[in-house]
């Protein structure tokens, strides 16, 4: 006879991969967050780079997390105005010179905010969430803004970053709703406890 896993142990199997990857991604080298190995090409490049910049992914999957965790118009608006405001912060880029200290300490914020709304659970008011995510969005969409330029094709490079983008939205939206309802949330809560540390990391060190 076929033995089925036991729901629970199934559920702590995914938690204790899921923690692991988290303080995997909050502890990586800070070099690895920005500079990618070798010549930068184009859509896989732009495609690699949030898979393997910590302070990236984890922001982008906590967008995910707090929009499952809100539920609702949440769910959509937020993951679809992340990577819309972020194009935004490329142009930004682009076109002017922003301190790199005031950058990091703005995408280091990123993850203490995002982190710390999904650990307290705080329910926004939609004005308040989209004002949030987009202007954390100006910060993460502006060093590839000033990347994409040295790519061998900038705008496949720009439809790799989002489409990955994109991706690690949806990862965050299917974990909070995976995880959403074990011990009454608290596991997606400290799942953004965790994210909170990684962006207090960040801004202490100054370093990504």
């Amino acid at each position: 006879m076929m033995t089925h896993p036991h729901p629970k142990k199934t559920a702590t199997s995914l938690r204790q991969m899921i923690t692991m990857s988290l303080i995997a991604a909050s502890f990586a080298t800070p070099a690895s967050a920005h500079i990618l190995g070798g010549p930068m090409g184009g859509f896989g490049s732009g495609f690699e780079h949030p898979l393997l910049g910590a302070d990236h992914f984890l922001a982008m999957l906590a967008v995910g997390l707090w929009g499952a965790q809100m539920g609702g118009r949440s769910v959509w608006t937020l993951p679809a105005t992340f990577p819309l405001i972020m194009c935004v912060g490329g142009v930004i880029g682009m076109l002017f010179n922003i301190p790199d200290a005031v950058i990091s300490g703005g995408i280091s914020l990123s993850l203490i905010a995002l982190g710390g709304a999904i650990a307290a659970r705080w329910k926004a008011p939609e004005y308040a969430s989209l004002t949030i995510i987009a202007l954390f969005a100006l910060f993460h969409g502006y060093p590839h803004g000033k990347m994409a330029p040295n790519a061998t094709d900038p705008a496949a490079y720009t439809v790799g970053f989002v489409v990955a983008t994109g991706m690690i939205h949806i990862l965050g939206i299917a974990i909070g709703y995976g995880l959403g309802r074990l011990y009454n949330g608290l596991v997606v809560r400290a799942l953004g406890g965790m994210i909170v540390l990684a962006g207090v990391y960040y801004l202490v060190t100054g370093q990504m």
